[in-house]
């Protein structure tokens, strides 16, 4: 590309980076950089869910891209009426079916690391890919901020390079939430610097993870009419969940189980930047993610039903994943820095909506910064415009999420009969709505520059 209007260095090549790396890439006058700290594209995780609402965006990729996609998953696309999830109560000896989750549209399942393989056979040779460059921090010119002088990033091999906008979707242990952040409070008052520098630190919230995949065909040996083999099936319990699903065809049956600790989760959320919150404690350092053995998996599970329990003894290991997830920010933008994805709105994955969010947030920043209406200088007022219409409905989202698991571990006052109700109206945002109105809002605010933003 001899004259680029400007460069853009994502960092971050998951599947909000590379959904970005996609949408920016049908701009020629783009320049587009992605720096994945991975010696090797890889996407950690089994399944991920796609609603009608991101799907929806999906599509705006066109036929071929949607077909690609189509491949990997097990149903098709619809806009009818559909039971997306059967939901049981489960912590007895017999279950019982409590309700159905009805959405306009299906739950569309792929396997992570076949969502992602498409994403990277689409991404044009324009786009150059850098591996093995873990980002440590940027400098951005303070006195610049609109004008030609670059953006330096610095990378934990001690190399560098140069960009004109960076975009962070580096996930949740983001390296560009923590400078960016520390930018956006050196202008503050310092009455109000504390509450801005205590977002940088991802927190526990409280939500522990169990993750396997299990064979298909290992499950259907010893209960060949098992409801998992077709079913998306919830079966619920005190402070504790389990939910499994078929991926990769039919080929596998992923399986997630959740534990909440509830008054960590009832506060992950509020404002309590001087009150000290306790850290996940499982291993000496403090990891994350963890190696489980099939016991450590099915313990917390043990006393579900009998249905449930089929399918735990199908468990040969598994891994345990301390769920952390980002404050309510201030901002996720900052003069020709901004982030996306679970670097600036990880949440629980208790609507299976992470992914979908990174891919609207991708999708509004190439529209806002493919505009040609947005020049370099105009820059900043671009990724103001995507933190007004995306942050205050991902951190929506984020709540409603953490919501959701709350009502499935019966923690609060709703009772069994009033549940399914409760829960569909907390998730109903994921078929009955779209992201065209703020995209439409977007262009606006673009094409007016007269329009106050703030």
């Amino acid at each position: 590309m001899s004259n680029p209007k400007f460069r853009i260095a994502i960092c971050g090549g998951g599947v909000g980076g590379l959904t970005l790396a996609v949408a920016l890439s049908r701009y020629q006058d783009i320049a587009i950089d992605v720096y994945e700290a991975a010696r090797s594209f890889r996407e950690i995780g089994a399944g991920i869910g796609v609603w009608p609402r991101v799907f929806r965006v999906l599509r705006k990729f066109g036929p071929d891209f949607e077909q690609q996609l189509l491949q990997h998953c097990d149903c098709e696309y619809t806009e009818e009426y559909v039971s997306s999830i059967k939901n049981r109560k489960s912590d007895q000896v017999v279950g019982t079916e409590l309700f159905d989750l009805m959405s306009k549209g299906k739950l569309m399942r792929f396997h992570r690391a076949d969502f992602h393989g498409v994403l990277l056979s689409v991404l044009p040779p324009s786009c150059t890919i850098h591996n093995a460059k873990r980002l440590v921090s940027y400098s951005q010119p303070l006195e610049d901020y609109s004008g030609k002088s670059p953006i330096t990033l610095t990378f934990k091999d001690g190399s560098t390079a140069m960009c004109d906008v960076l975009i962070g979707a580096d996930g949740i242990k983001s390296a560009v939430r923590p400078c960016m952040l520390r930018e956006l409070a050196g202008g503050m008052d310092p009455d109000e610097k504390p509450s801005v520098l205590s977002c940088i630190n991802p927190i526990w919230s409280g939500v522990t993870t169990y993750r396997t995949l299990i064979p298909a065909q290992k499950l259907r040996a010893r209960f060949p009419d098992h409801r998992v083999l077709t079913e998306f099936t919830q079966y619920m319990g005190k402070n504790i969940y389990l939910l499994a699903y078929p991926v990769s065809l039919g080929q596998n049956i992923n399986l997630v189980g959740y534990t909440f600790e509830r008054d960590l989760v009832e506060s992950a959320y509020k404002d309590d930047s001087e009150i000290p919150r306790p850290s996940f404690k499982w291993k000496a350092n403090d990891e994350w993610v963890g190696e489980l053995a099939a016991q450590q998996f099915v313990e917390p599970f043990k006393d579900l039903e009998e249905d449930a329990q089929h399918i735990l003894e199908c468990i040969e290991k598994g891994t345990l994943w301390a769920v952390h997830t980002v404050k309510n920010l201030p901002s996720t933008n900052f003069g020709r820095v901004a982030i996306m994805g679970d670097a600036a709105h990880a949440m629980v994955p208790c609507q299976g909506s992470g992914a979908g969010q990174s891919i609207e947030d991708a999708y509004l920043l190439m529209t806002v910064l493919g505009h040609k209406s947005t020049t370099l200088e105009m820059v900043p007022r671009a990724l103001a415009i995507y933190d007004k219409l995306r942050r205050p409905f991902s951190s929506e989202v984020a709540q409603r999420s953490m919501r959701t698991g709350q009502l499935c571990t019966f923690q609060g006052d709703v009772p069994l009969n009033k549940l399914g109700d409760a829960i569909t109206k907390s998730w109903e945002w994921a078929w009955l709505t779209d992201l065209d109105d703020a995209l439409e809002e977007a262009v606006r605010l673009v094409e007016d520059s007269s329009i106050d933003i703030t």
